[in-house]
């Protein structure tokens, strides 16, 4: 089974990866973007073949290694 773990910034924690890239779309000359956030994807490939205990591990994962839960948010998608 895939877990996909797609990992943000919390909403109103500074994004200065996100803040250059909106500056260089707009020297490209794109008009109208507002803001621009970055995050990650982390696929992970599971042997796991229950749904629920697969993203059981996949959440450990997340919130022990994946993503600094202090700043940062995680969905959990399972394929």
């Amino acid at each position: 089974m895939k877990a996909i773990v797609t990992v943000r910034l919390k909403p109103g924690v500074l994004d200065p990866q996100g803040k250059a890239i909106g500056h260089a779309l707009e020297g490209l000359g794109f008009v109208g973007i507002e803001d621009v956030r970055v995050g990650k994807v982390i696929e992970l490939e599971l042997s796991e073949t229950d749904e629920h205990k697969a993203r059981d591990a996949a959440e450990k994962m997340a919130r022990r290694l994946l993503a600094n839960t202090v700043i940062e948010d995680f969905v959990i998608t399972l394929r």
